[in-house]
């Protein structure tokens, strides 16, 4: 094949994750600023999780599938910072091609997930300000559910298929992947395999976790705004807009650091800065979606004051 001409056609079993380079210097201060990042994410979204489980008011639509954001928030974070920390405190770089591999599914089947749930979301804001008197015959507890499998059912088998065929190629000559954890386009450059089906399938994923999504999202929230216009007076305007105003930050954090990681690459940026932009796509959304919710949505606000105040008075309970 013409790909694999003048390579070393000789199948290796591990990669060499680059990273941000070999500094011994670097590596601790690298292990603290992601371990926080790490802890921070998880810490903030399993407080949206138990908020939502165990406040009877935020056990509403809009809540169940913020409460899945939140799991699959944690789940997305998982899939990468812990085999990151670990090659830095241990200095173990490598990783098995099937290891990589999976690492590439998971992080995609999230990936995908999120889009997904954003644009369920986005719907739940539409049905909520466009269609107020049928929200609750059009998204009661069994649709919220059948839109939450939907969303996950989706994204395993869009991201099964490719990889599948990720599965059956062939990687030898060079080991290293100049990234930090195991992306899809790096992995395949190694590859000494005909990727081209493999590519075609990585493009429809895309588009239909990605640009779709997005699509409709947009579609809903110029539903949403052209209802809220209309809207006569400035408080009501105003209070429909609160409605949805979290979700459209998450929204637009989201789209605006994936377009930075795929799209600002085309121009001629360094690997260096690519890494960084993907250190904002992959650990930006799981820390500060939590925040925006709970600092921004009042019932999230008041459910997570009352929590607090329930864990002072049980501590001066228990210190007397």
């Amino acid at each position: 094949m013409e790909k694999a001409e003048g390579r070393n056609h000789t199948p290796i079993t591990e990669f060499i994750l680059l990273g941000f380079g070999n500094d011994p210097e670097l590596q601790p201060l690298l292990f603290l600023i992601f371990l926080t990042v790490y802890l921070v994410a998880l810490a903030g979204n399993l407080c949206v999780i138990a908020l939502v489980v165990a406040d009877q008011q935020l056990h509403t639509p809009m809540y169940y599938l913020l409460g899945n954001l939140a799991f699959l928030e944690s789940c997305y974070a998982s899939t990468i910072l812990p085999r990151y920390l670990t090659s830095l405190l241990t200095g173990d770089r490598t990783i098995s091609v099937k290891g990589c591999i999976v690492q590439v599914y998971f992080f995609g089947v999230m990936s995908t997930a999120e889009n997904l749930l954003l644009t369920a979301m986005s719907y739940d804001r539409y049905v909520a300000i466009c269609h107020p008197l049928h929200y609750a015959a059009l998204l009661y507890g069994t649709v919220c559910i059948k839109l939450v499998a939907g969303c996950w059912i989706s994204s395993l088998l869009l991201c099964t298929i490719v990889d599948i065929f990720v599965f059956q190629l062939t990687f030898c000559d060079s080991k290293e992947i100049d990234h930090f954890f195991c992306a899809f386009v790096p992995m395949l450059q190694l590859s000494c395999s005909d990727t081209q089906i493999v590519q075609l399938l990585g493009f429809i994923l895309a588009v239909l976790g990605t640009l779709v999504p997005l699509v409709l999202t947009l579609v809903s929230y110029a539903c949403i705004i052209t209802t809220i216009l209309k809207i006569p007076s400035a408080t009501g305007r105003k209070k429909a807009f609160s409605t949805c105003s979290s979700h459209l930050i998450v929204v637009t954090v989201h789209n605006t650091t994936v377009i930075a990681v795929y799209l600002v690459p085309i121009v001629n940026t360094s690997i260096e800065q690519q890494k960084i932009f993907s250190v904002f796509c992959t650990f930006l959304n799981p820390v500060i979606n939590p925040v925006i919710y709970c600092l921004r949505n009042k019932e999230v606000k008041e459910s997570l004051r009352k929590a607090l105040l329930k864990l002072v008075a049980f501590r001066n309970r228990h210190s007397i």
